[in-house]
């Protein structure tokens, strides 16, 4: 069927067919401990792959738009320093209501802000301690006020203390590869996104533009060439991992998004190309896939465990239940006007209920407030 047919049937469905979201659900699927054979000569990142983010294939998508009805209008509280022009591709907030901003920007240029609770920059924590992130991505803050920070393109996770001294860092930089922890070979590909246990443990969500099979000839390291989580305890040892290409049920091309169910620990994967939320229990056991209408951003948990979609390129934000059925949605749609966004991503909420976004191809984070 191509893909003309497809936009069509989309449209119609979206038309006929109530807001809500399909569930495939098995009870029997193994856990998925590894990863299908690699390919030889695989060619370039995203030459070759269906999925590949910004592909000429997006453009011809149908994305919906939902009515906004969220009692929540639009604000834009935080300046960050003049003259850097990166995208805040993630925010985050800790027990002391600071907000961290983590920024897109070039070598030399700060990256990482702390704002206080009155909206002020109070703290730039510079390459001295973090060095340059070469494609900033993910920022999480753990429960006991850790801040992590991922680099994709650099394949490392950094945590800092809440002081802004660095105490881990996961992989190694600028070596894309696997996890082997039977090797002793502990690398990472692609990260970009956390998401915590109740005991404080890590999820870490990799794998972006470059679907399996690909780019393993770069690196006797990186054979396996597909998304995966990778599950750690909070001092960075081994727990488990799985793979997004392996047999059954449960595919998952990339992990843009990720969250955790505080009511049952099951995690919650945001494919974003496939439209699509894929779920798995904490010990990598296949539960359920829940088909999206719009590209599947970023996922959020809020303090009241109530969880956030952002749409990415489709200009919205999502309030879902459990099940994926829109709750409700606010934002102007794709652009970088006053309630749009260029790229809805990572979000924060603070402890009045105030929602914080932030858009990978615009310098401002967007409050959300409460009316």
């Amino acid at each position: 069927m191509n893909r003309r047919i497809l936009n069509r049937l989309a449209v119609l469905a979206a038309v006929v067919l109530p807001i809500t979201a399909l569930a495939q659900t098995t009870e029997s699927a193994p856990p998925r401990e590894v990863g299908a054979a690699p390919t030889a000569n695989a060619p370039e990142p995203c030459s070759h792959s269906p999925h590949c983010a910004w592909g000429k294939n997006r453009s011809g998508m149908v994305h919906e738009q939902h009515t906004q009805d969220l009692p929540l209008t639009f604000a834009y509280p935080y300046t960050l320093p003049e003259g850097l022009t990166g995208g805040v591709t993630a925010v985050a907030i800790n027990s002391k209501q600071h907000l961290f901003a983590f920024q897109r920007n070039k070598p030399g240029q700060p990256q990482l802000f702390e704002f206080d609770q009155n909206r002020k920059l109070v703290r730039t924590i510079g390459e001295d301690v973090i060095g340059h992130q070469i494609k900033a991505h993910g920022l999480a803050i753990d429960p006991e006020d850790n801040i992590w920070i991922c680099d994709e393109t650099g394949a490392v996770v950094r945590k800092l203390s809440p002081e802004g001294k660095l105490l881990l860092t996961i992989g190694v930089n600028g070596e894309r590869g696997d996890w082997d922890e039977a090797a002793g070979q502990r690398l990472l590909w692609e990260p970009l996104t956390f998401a915590f246990g109740a005991s404080g443990d890590v999820y870490i969500g990799m794998g972006h533009s470059n679907e399996s099979p690909n780019d393993t000839d770069r690196s006797p390291s990186n054979k396996i060439g597909a998304a995966r989580i990778l599950h750690l305890d909070k001092n960075g040892k081994f727990i488990n991992q799985w793979f997004g290409n392996s047999p059954g049920q449960g595919h998952f091309s990339m992990v843009h998004g990720l969250a955790v169910n505080p009511n049952n620990g099951n995690v919650y994967i945001g494919d974003r190309e496939e439209y699509r939320i894929v779920v798995y229990d904490r010990n990598g056991k296949f539960v359920k896939t829940i088909q999206m209408r719009n590209l599947v951003c970023a996922l959020y948990v809020d303090p009241h465990k109530q969880l956030w979609l952002a749409t990415g390129q489709d200009g919205q934000v999502f309030k879902i239940d459990w099940d994926g059925n829109v709750l409700g949605a606010i934002g102007n749609g794709p652009g970088r006007g006053e309630g749009q966004f260029f790229e809805s991503t990572y979000m924060a909420m603070d402890s009045h209920g105030n929602l914080f976004v932030g858009d990978t191809a615009t310098p401002r984070i967007t409050e959300l407030a409460v009316k």
